[in-house]
């Protein structure tokens, strides 16, 4: 029994490849380039092509589905092929990852449109009538080991970072990610969405306690503008930034950024993600 893993090479895909190989499953990465893997159980695929989708996916017990960064006109034809190379190999489960865009809260701004890339998706697996299951995380713990919001917090005791001081957030990271993912893939009867992160939401008072827990040293959360953290990422990931300045932006608006208890990973799993402490000890230590 295989299970195809998109990304297993990157942030998100690598911690559940790592899962799944631990406990014993046939883990399989399924990326563009076997030839710079080593060692690594691995499928070649091409996005872009349904003939290579379907020929990873054809005999899988589970494969694991997150959209590349890319424009979206091509995320929208990965996503139409995906789902229909899904409808065509009949792999027994399927699980997505909205790698943090919202699509668990219809009538809010937030919400991804029916015309985006993961909301097409989604609802093409969804018909084709195989088990799915969608992992809705929000924001990511890794972003606060950026380079600019990490070594201020390090060096200073400063974490800097672009949203409101109040502003609650169902934190997670890509270990959390990893931990459901594996989880629904042991348990198909679980179907639909399955949001990520800590309830309530935390602060940022309650970032900064728990970097401070790790350091060792007193930290204070200090909200900066959006426009401000877009000059800061810029240099490292180039004109990307400014979607990253929108979205700060339209969370800066909105009371929240929080999933819903009756669907999180706490209640339909009892996974409690990891805190800011934990996870740096876990990911830095």
């Amino acid at each position: 029994m295989t299970y195809i893993v998109h990304g297993a090479t990157g942030a998100q895909g690598a911690p559940l490849f790592k899962r799944l190989q631990q406990s014993g499953k046939q883990a399989i990465a399924a990326v563009r380039n076997t030839d710079k893997l080593s060692g690594m159980p691995s499928i070649q695929i091409d996005n872009a092509s349904i003939d290579s989708l379907v020929t990873a996916y054809r005999g899988a017990e589970g494969v694991f589905i997150h959209l590349p960064l890319a424009a979206e006109a091509d995320r929208v034809t990965y996503a139409h092929n995906i789902a229909q190379a899904v409808k065509l190999a009949r792999p027994k489960r399927v699980v997505i990852s909205t790698s943090g865009i919202i699509i668990d809260e219809p009538g809010s701004p937030l919400q991804a449109p029916d015309d985006s890339a993961i909301a097409i998706l989604i609802d093409g697996v969804q018909k084709t009538g195989i088990s799915t299951a969608v992992v809705a995380p929000r924001l990511y713990l890794e972003n606060l080991l950026l380079p600019m919001v990490f070594g201020p917090a390090q060096s200073e005791g400063a974490l800097r970072y672009p949203l409101r001081s109040d502003f609650p957030v169902s934190w997670s990271s890509h270990l959390d990610v990893a931990e459901v993912a594996e989880r629904l893939f042991n348990q198909p009867e679980i179907t639909g969405v399955v949001g990520v992160g800590q309830l309530p939401g935390m602060q940022g008072a309650d970032l900064a306690l728990g970097m401070a827990k790790y350091l060792g040293r007193d930290v204070i959360f200090e909200s900066m503008e959006p426009q401000d953290f877009g000059k800061l990422v810029e240099p490292l990931i180039g004109p990307a930034a400014n979607a990253v300045v929108g979205l700060y932006q339209a969370l800066w608006q909105a009371p929240g950024n929080t999933i819903s208890p009756a669907t999180s990973a706490q209640q339909l799993l009892n996974i409690i993600p990891r805190n800011v402490e934990r996870w740096l000890t876990e990911t830095l230590s």
